[in-house]
């Protein structure tokens, strides 16, 4: 199915969004947390990281085929 230009531009631009979010998050997370807090705020770091990637592929793909 073909994707627009402005779906896959949407995609990427939510792809850097979500990495320079999460990543902030990331470093701004403050001491004096149990262990448990910074687990769970890793493995969401983690997985949004991923899915991120994941959108930001199927962003690329979609505009790299348009431009055929």
């Amino acid at each position: 199915m073909p994707m627009s230009r402005r779906i896959a531009a949407f995609l990427l631009a939510l792809a850097a969004f979500m990495v320079f979010e999460w990543i902030s998050l990331g470093f701004n997370l403050a001491d004096g947390h149990p262990t448990a807090f910074y687990i769970v705020h890793g493995v969401l770091i983690a997985v949004n990281l991923v899915l991120a990637v994941v959108l930001g592929v199927i962003g690329w793909r979609g505009l790299s085929r348009r431009a055929r």
